[in-house]
């Protein structure tokens, strides 16, 4: 059989079965033994054992429960209400900065968790209803918060960013670096918006706002300066060449967990008890996830399925950016129905050699990917941070939850516009700080 044909035989019965409810390590991995099955025999099966553990075995990995830990720890204490309440009490009287401070919440509090969910539900809780109760509209409550939560897979550290580098074996520190830019232009874009609807229908809340004095604004900033020098030390450490990504992840993890039980009292071992049992089932998933997208990446490779893939679009006669077009559409369409690390394992090895071929740069698209990844959390059918809201504030409907986060899809999307006329913003400080990618 033509492996073009195969290729797009094994595409539909991929998504057949990952649309029938099975989750998406196991879906992978029957997909991938049927196919081997059928085209290869029974005692080519014999290798997925040592195919699946084989694609755990690797040190890097590590980081990824070690960065979970860390955002669970922070999590589950009051860190991300303080986040808010600090940033609300100096931004109070502008108008419009209810908003901003949410988004900005939102930004630091998915530095240190690199969580999504995570970052909807802590700022959620306590600026959701705050706003409502100011006078915004629920669906810029709920749609800035939505859209904020999004920032956590792209600001690092970021565990989808740790996926992207293992699973194309480039640089997890660059890939790091790299989302920093892009991540602060984000915050800008959603921040400029907001400020911009505000100023456009007129911003009432700031008529109620109460009026914080220096102290009173000065005293919450020691409950959040820590959690912040913790992601400043892990980034010079890493940086700096003082320790590995999962190295620093340890040490992060470790002065996360102390700072949850020194300063917030979380000394009941019922609280740690969830924090690490959370940790482990993310991560957990996660790795199952890595070791079946291992095998599923050996069904296509033996089959010559990715080899005549990237054969094919290399014949082609297209323009770059025309192909780079297309391959934004199909990441987007991808995001809408499968989570952000399916996604990254399924698709990144196969496109990589693609972009790379054509003149793009890895970690460049690397940032494309992930804001592509964040338009999906918004987007339904699955967007997940839709239900996060939602769990967050039953009353509002969905339907109002999306339409508010609309406007954010459109800052993501002119933000990959402006990564493509001006990509040294994505691959500038990796440079910079690095020097250039051998």
């Amino acid at each position: 059989m033509d492996p073009l044909l195969l290729g797009v035989l094994v595409a539909i019965v991929t998504i057949g079965v990952l649309f029938s409810g099975v989750s998406v390590a196991n879906g992978l991995l029957i997909v991938a033994a049927g196919f081997i099955l059928i085209f290869e025999g029974a005692r080519s099966l014999e290798l997925m054992p040592e195919i699946l553990f084989g694609k755990l075995d690797n040190f890097a990995l590590l980081s990824i429960p070690m960065f979970i830990i860390m955002g669970a720890s922070i999590a589950s204490t009051r860190a991300g209400a303080d986040l808010y309440e600090a940033l609300d009490r100096w931004l109070t009287r502008v108008p419009g900065g209810l908003v901003v401070s949410n988004l900005g919440a939102c930004a630091l509090f998915a530095a240190m968790s690199g969580s999504s969910p995570a970052t909807c539900a802590a700022i959620g809780k306590m600026g959701i209803p705050e706003m409502r109760k100011r006078g915004y509209t629920d669906g810029v409550a709920a749609g800035s918060i939505a859209a904020g939560g999004t920032l956590g897979i792209l600001i690092p550290p970021s565990v989808t960013m740790i996926v992207y580098g293992i699973a194309t074996e480039t640089s997890i520190g660059r890939l790091f670096l790299a989302g920093v830019i892009p991540g602060l232009l984000l915050v800008a874009l959603f921040m400029a918006w907001s400020l911009y609807d505000t100023w456009r229908h007129g911003d009432i809340s700031v008529l109620g706002a109460r009026r914080f004095s220096l102290r009173e604004k000065l005293e919450i900033m020691p409950r959040v300066i820590p959690f912040i020098l913790i992601i400043l030390g892990v980034l010079v450490a890493m940086y700096g060449g003082y320790a590995t990504p999962s190295e620093t992840a340890a040490v992060g993890a470790l002065l996360c967990l102390a700072i949850a039980i020194i300063i917030y009292k979380l000394w009941n071992p019922k609280a740690l008890w969830v924090v690490l049992r959370d940790s482990t089932r993310e991560s957990v998933m996660i790795l199952f996830i890595i070791a079946a997208a291992g095998v599923f990446s050996y069904m296509l490779s033996s089959l010559f399925i990715t080899q005549s893939i990237a054969e094919w679009i290399g014949t082609l006669d297209a323009n770059p950016w025309v192909l780079m077009i297309f391959i934004n559409i199909f990441l987007l369409i991808a995001g809408f129905f499968l989570p952000p690390v399916a996604v990254i394992l399924m698709s990144a090895p196969i496109l990589l050699p693609i972009v790379t071929s054509a003149g793009f740069d890895p970690y460049w698209f690397a940032v494309i990917l992930t804001i592509n990844m964040e338009i999906g959390l918004i987007s339904p059918p699955v967007g997940l941070n839709l239900y996060v809201i939602n769990g967050i504030a039953p009353d509002i409907p969905l339907k109002t939850i999306l339409k508010g986060s609309l406007p954010y899809v459109g800052c993501m999307v002119a933000a990959i516009v402006i990564l493509s006329l001006f990509p040294w913003l994505a691959t500038g400080l990796p440079e910079l700080v690095l020097g250039p990618a051998i």
